[in-house]
């Protein structure tokens, strides 16, 4: 079956990519294009890293983040146009975007207790139907490995620490420095599908790169 865009409406595309390549914007550009649904997966460890961080959980202890990450309730909406993210039946979609959660955040992910509860959460999410836009470090390659497209988008550096810092207001030196760590500690869980198409934003507007995604796409269908 194919929708009115040509895209297959089951279709599971994964937008993987470092912090400020685009990912989020792009992903839910391209799930509004398509008719599909939308996960961000970084929200959800970025959920569990608030709850540590409120409960006073070191989370730079693997042991303690460990024996705490079955705490929380952690759910997302898949709505592109609106999505949300609660903990415990309480909507944090702003807090998990402070400084603190984005400097603690990549240490709490490499746990891999916390990976293991999380990447179910995001399996069962995907297998629901309908289709989706899961954007993430690893949807390619360990989450959804069957995905029917794959995208690896990225960007140079500079351009990433420019983007993140005229989102969240800091300066581009201070976001460069704190993006260049978190791209060291989250090394092993990224990387690139060996199926993967890679784009690179650095010189691409938003909408030129939700076109390019869309294309293939549809390309996708029209092959299958």
């Amino acid at each position: 079956m194919v929708g009115e865009t040509g895209a297959n409406p089951d279709l599971v595309v994964a937008i993987d990519g470092p912090s400020g390549s685009g990912k989020s914007s792009t992903s839910r550009g391209v799930a509004r294009t398509l008719g599909l649904r939308y996960l961000d997966t970084g929200a959800m460890y970025r959920a569990l890293t608030w709850w540590l961080l409120e409960h006073g959980v070191d989370t730079a202890d693997p042991d303690a983040v460990a024996a705490r990450a079955a705490d929380p309730r952690i759910e997302v909406g898949t709505d592109p146009e609106a999505p949300w993210t609660r903990v415990d039946g309480t909507d944090v979609s702003e807090a998990i975007r402070t400084r603190e959660v984005t400097a603690a955040v990549s240490a709490v992910a490499r746990v891999p207790r916390v990976r293991e509860l999380l990447i179910a959460m995001q399996r069962a999410i995907i297998a629901v139907g309908g289709g989706i836009v899961a954007e993430g470090r690893d949807i390619g390659t360990v989450v959804a490995p069957d995905a029917q497209l794959k995208v690896f988008l990225t960007a140079d550096g500079a351009a990433r620490a420019s983007r993140r810092a005229e989102q969240a207001s800091w300066s581009a030196s201070v976001t460069r420095t704190e993006q260049d760590r978190r791209d060291s500690m989250d090394a092993a869980q990224s990387g690139k599908a060996a199926d993967a198409v890679e784009i690179d934003s650095t010189a691409r507007s938003l909408d030129e790169v939700i076109d390019m995604i869309v294309a293939l796409a549809v390309r996708k269908a029209r092959h299958a």
